[in-house]
């Protein structure tokens, strides 16, 4: 910002109009203004930076540095409960580490400063076992990937979800005082869809009114084969409709010639990247639609799957999402 002031008064010199300074430098032309009449009556000095009055930080700044590694313990490590850090809790942590008491207005400041931010949590399953997450993402991957291309199958993600008449409603502009009001019909009604995607961005889907089952799995594995024609690799998790004795005599029938199936570790459904197309139809494309049955829902479902097919470098990127290389 200074040197934006001495710039505005050198042009000045050199004959440029206020007008055009202040389109230069992006500023109002009553900003350059000022800068030039304290130029001309306290000299150029005036144009300096100053330090900004008030009372001196009682948190020093080699203080301000050390409450990142005190709070990368974890909430728990002082007493709280859950692993969730708030402006009241940080306020008690600076309090019991430093002695020094700050409100929690100006906390949010002070974490503003050291690079946090406010942020929604991922929820994790306690059981998970992140070494063998961690071994799927790094050796497996890369070798399903591998037998994919030699055996020249067709990569294909596929999970489950259920759409209900109720909105994932997200943010909205609305008067200060006045929340406003999704109406909406209350009801268990929901569509259960199953998808799947693959690393070309090509996306499938299937959508029923009643609940899925073992028979609903094969019958959208062989919707998937007559779609694109080649053997399929498919990659899913361990829910019971993928490993029960229908999907059992499905592959001892014949299919298993035709298609070869991959299990996720468990608890891991960051792995699949065909979460993504629920996170976005459902928070993204469709966040706060109100609808009236289950046909008004399956019409604005089968559009936004529609939408999505087209968008198959979006699909693409739901692999990143996973942490996957494709």
């Amino acid at each position: 910002m200074e040197a934006r002031r001495y710039r505005a008064l050198v042009l000045h010199k050199t004959g440029w109009r206020q007008r055009d300074i202040a389109q230069a430098l992006g500023v109002t032309a009553g900003a350059v203004s000022q800068w030039l009449k304290s130029a001309r009556l306290n000299g150029k000095k005036s144009l300096a930076a100053h330090d900004r009055p008030g009372a001196p930080r009682r948190l020093s700044q080699q203080d301000l540095w050390l409450l990142p590694d005190f709070l990368s313990h974890g909430a728990e490590s002082y007493g709280f409960r859950g692993e969730i850090w708030t402006c009241g809790r940080v306020a008690q942590v600076i309090d019991q580490e430093f002695g020094v008491t700050y409100d929690r207005s100006h906390v949010s400041r002070l974490l503003k400063e050291i690079g946090w931010s406010p942020q929604k949590p991922m929820v994790r399953a306690s059981q998970r076992d992140e070494k063998a997450i961690r071994h799927w993402r790094e050796r497996t991957w890369p070798e399903v990937k591998q037998r994919a291309r030699l055996e020249r199958r067709e990569l294909v993600f596929i999970d489950e979800s259920g759409y209900y008449l109720l909105p994932f409603a997200a943010r909205t502009y609305a008067p200060v005082g006045c929340t406003p009001v999704l109406k909406v019909f209350l009801t268990r009604d929901h569509l259960s869809i199953m998808s799947g995607i693959s690393p070309s961005g090509s996306l499938f889907t299937m959508i029923r009114e009643d609940s899925l089952n073992g028979e609903a799995a094969v019958m959208f594995l062989r919707h998937v084969r007559r779609c694109v024609e080649r053997k399929l690799l498919v990659i899913w998790d361990g829910s019971p409709i993928h490993r029960g004795k229908i999907m059992q005599n499905f592959l001892l029938n014949g299919a298993a010639k035709h298609i070869h199936l991959e299990a996720l570790p468990p608890y891991a459904p960051d792995l699949n990247p065909d979460e993504g197309v629920w996170q976005h139809t459902k928070c993204a494309d469709l966040r706060n639609v109100c609808c009236l049955d289950l046909h008004d829902l399956h019409l604005h479902v089968r559009g936004s799957y529609e939408r999505l097919r087209r968008r198959p470098v979006l699909i693409q990127s739901f692999f990143a999402r996973a942490g996957l290389a494709i």
